[in-house]
Order: structure tokens, then C-alpha cells, then sequence
């Protein structure tokens, strides 16, 4: 038996100091597999993808670590089959 090809989902909120924002734009939209949904002074709403989990774990840790920003917080993560959606 072999392992489905799946794709994990993850929304987070990344909360930034005001005056760091635009450099924290800049920096989540040069990361493979980010998109920016949302922001305000000091939040951003971002839609992660990737092949596991541990990848979107990372990638939020590391976020977290970034100056300006204040925390790295998953909302939400879903994971679907690849064959499901067409890929």
C-alpha cells in the first residue's frame, strides 16, 4: 500500500510591530508557498501550503523569530488529498 500525495493548509496570524510592518510584507511575501490574505498596523493574516506539516511548523517558527514581529500563531490546518483537488 502506498501513501496518498496530500497538501497541508494552514492560516496564521502574525502580529508585528507597527513601525516593522511593511518589512514583515515583504519578507512573508518572498516565502515559497505564503500568500498574504489580510493586514492591518499590526497584524497579518496569512494562508501557508505545503507538503506536511512539520514544513508549515517550521516555516512558522521561523517566522516567529523574525524582528518586528511580536508572535507566529496557526489558526487553522487542513489537509487534503492531492487526487481531490486536481493536483
Amino acid at each position: 500500500m502506498t501513501a496518498e500525495a496530500t497538501i497541508h493548509i494552514s492560516s496564521a496570524v502574525v502580529s508585528v510591530l507597527p513601525e516593522r510592518r511593511d518589512e514583515v510584507l515583504r519578507a512573508l511575501a518572498a516565502l515559497p508557498g505564503v500568500e498574504i490574505h489580510q493586514r492591518d498596523a499590526s497584524k497579518i493574516v496569512i494562508v501557508m501550503e505545503a507538503a506536511e506539516s512539520g514544513i508549515l511548523g517550521g516555516r512558522l517558527a521561523e517566522i516567529a523569530s523574525w524582528q518586528g514581529v511580536l508572535s507566529a500563531t496557526m489558526v487553522f490546518e487542513q489537509v487534503e488529498r492531492l487526487a481531490d483537488i486536481g493536483g
